[in-house]
């Protein structure tokens, strides 16, 4: 099949492990880059440890797209390992810097896309009694009601580390969809007074140390909708919906500002279904198509990163191509 090419001079493969002084990933990676170039079917970059696979993830995908960081992965494990050591990362830094980490959790997957949390070596060496737990988006339903979000977080994860009950601070759910969202808006407030969120230092948003997305195949993210005039809201910090294209039709919501303002954002994305909604929301597709919300989560002095997998990556422009 590869008649006219050898792969016998691909040796930087073992350079971590005969270097003596400590190596910048970019660099030894370089010779490998090419060689992935000249050879596609040599792209397992499960092959590699970190943080040779980050760098190299973000190097097959074509890393940054106007400052967005796309990571690409083949494999679905893959993802779910780097993801972890992302969130594992930033919660370290974050505490060292704060003393606590502020995180707001999205449902659908992605609870289920940070299931290596809860897993060796992070179930044990993350500070989980410094983690606050807030949700950017949830539906108006009981806390057990199979379409809580709270209820797929404390099942798929809350329930499996040790974090501090009274750090969780999930909807009211025995009131209106209006009344949850003022509610929840002014617990954000109280916190943000004493720190435990972090404020804007140009607006008077919260700053949350970290808030992860996923993403819906219309390009929704959270509860904010395509061409939906909750999209325009820019004074409230958390508002409402009582007509969600997507059942349950009750839900709250953080806004634009509130996303936007956040130190690190992240979405997760998996799935040829979403493959369209991800080309939209981060190739340049012209003034001719709609901006999806998905595009206008643009963190102010933030970080945004992408997670995805090789299908939901599949319709970008110029996007990481792995053999089978």
């Amino acid at each position: 099949m590869f008649e006219d090419e050898t792969v016998e001079d691909v040796g930087p493969i073992d350079l971590w492990e005969e270097e003596e002084e400590e190596a910048e990933p970019e660099k030894l990676l370089i010779p490998i880059f090419i060689s992935f170039k000249k050879f596609p079917f040599l792209c397992l970059t499960h092959h590699f440890p970190s943080p040779f696979r980050a760098v190299l993830s973000m190097a097959l995908s074509g890393a940054n797209k106007d400052g967005r960081g796309v990571r690409i992965y083949e494999y679905l494990d893959e993802l779910n390992t780097d993801l972890a050591e992302y969130i594992a990362e930033l919660s370290e830094a974050s505490v060292k810097e704060r003393g606590v980490f502020a995180i707001a959790l999205s449902g659908g997957s992605l609870i289920s896309l940070m299931g290596k949390l809860c897993e060796a070596p992070y179930s044990k060496t993350v500070d989980w009694a410094k983690w606050y737990i807030f949700w950017v988006d949830e539906r108006v339903v009981a806390k057990n009601h199979a379409d809580s979000n709270y209820k797929l977080a404390k099942d798929g994860l809350l329930s499996k580390v040790p974090i501090v009950p009274s750090h969780v601070h999930s909807i009211n759910d025995m009131v209106s969809a209006e009344k949850a969202a003022e509610d929840y808006e002014f617990v954000i407030r109280q916190l943000v007074r004493t720190r435990v969120i972090s404020v804007s230092d140009i607006s008077d948003c919260p700053k949350f140390d970290l808030i992860l997305l996923g993403l819906g195949p219309d390009g929704h993210v959270a509860s904010l909708f395509p061409n939906h005039s909750i999209l325009e809201e820019k004074e409230e910090w958390v508002t409402f919906l009582t007509d969600s294209p997507k059942p349950p039709p009750e839900r709250i919501t953080f806004t634009l500002p509130v996303i936007n303002s956040a130190s690190n954002v992240a979405i997760v994305v998996t799935g040829s279904s979403k493959a369209e909604a991800v080309h939209s929301a981060i190739d340049d597709v012209g003034p001719d198509c709609p901006t999806l919300p998905a595009k206008m989560v643009q963190p102010t002095k933030g970080n945004l990163v992408w997670f995805l997998d090789k299908a939901a990556a599949s319709k970008l422009d110029g996007g990481a191509k792995f053999s089978e």
